[in-house]
């Protein structure tokens, strides 16, 4: 299979502000998000990262989209290094955050065609493209409302499909379905299928994943199918025995 996406021995690390020091009852002055981290997204495969809050995975992803710079190691996007070419990196994917706000002043017309815009999008492929989204996230009869009236899935959908205004290989989102209602989730979970159906590689904080990777403390404890994972157990549950295992804790 053809490696999409290659992430080689990542580390991140912070500095810990004196009041931080003492909301976390610690005297260190760094800490390290993302040690050494590594593994491998195949086309037409949806990878997933796993871990409790604070284990290094949403600071894995904005490494990978090239919104935060690696303090060592690197990422390879279809070939290309986020540490030695961002631009092209960003132009080759998508990225959806749960920190993405849209402008509460601004029509979901408007945001899809400023990100068309900024993608170089052409305008007749923009229009068919705005055209297919709408219509499959039911946002055709909101495109005129202003972002600040819509409701919270509503702004969720607007916010998946402005991220892939440019149909990218390659889709990095962060809990894509948080928050959601159960039917709105289902959408966008039916969707994410689709594009894997297309070729699409797809990297994401998810359940629907053909591989999962999980990290503790910024590492990558396991990385596994996730058929093979969930032969004995449930997802979930699987999850606390490695974390039990891996970090010495016990949920018993």
């Amino acid at each position: 299979m053809r490696e999409l996406l290659q992430v080689r021995d990542l580390k991140k690390t912070f500095k810990i502000s004196a009041k931080q020091q003492k909301i976390q009852k610690t005297k260190e002055k760094i800490k390290v998000a993302v040690n050494h981290l590594s593994f491998t997204a195949y086309q037409g495969e949806v990878f997933g990262l796993l871990g409790s809050n604070g284990a290094g995975k949403t600071t894995t992803l904005r490494m990978m989209a090239s919104l935060i710079t690696p303090d060592a190691g690197d990422v390879l996007v279809d070939g290309t290094s986020v540490v030695e070419n961002p631009n092209e990196v960003r132009r080759k994917i998508g990225f959806l955050t749960s920190e993405l706000k849209l402008e509460e002043f601004f029509t979901p017309n408007y945001l899809f065609d400023f990100f068309c815009e900024l993608h170089g999008v052409e305008k007749e492929t923009a229009r068919r493209r705005k055209q297919e989204l709408f219509g499959k996230f039911q946002i055709s009869d909101f495109a005129e409302v202003k972002v600040a009236n819509l409701s919270t899935g509503m702004k969720q959908k607007v916010s998946l499909v402005v991220s892939i205004v440019h149909n990218p290989d390659i889709i990095i989102f962060d809990e894509p379905t948080n928050g959601l209602d159960v039917l709105t989730a289902k959408v966008v979970t039916d969707f994410l299928l689709e594009l894997k159906a297309q070729g699409k590689t797809i990297s994401l904080i998810e359940k629907i994943c053909d591989r999962v990777g999980v990290i503790i403390d910024g590492t990558m404890a396991v990385c596994d199918t996730l058929e093979h994972l969930t032969q004995e157990k449930p997802l979930e549950e699987k999850f606390f025995d490695i974390y039990a295992e891996k970090a010495g804790e016990s949920y018993e």
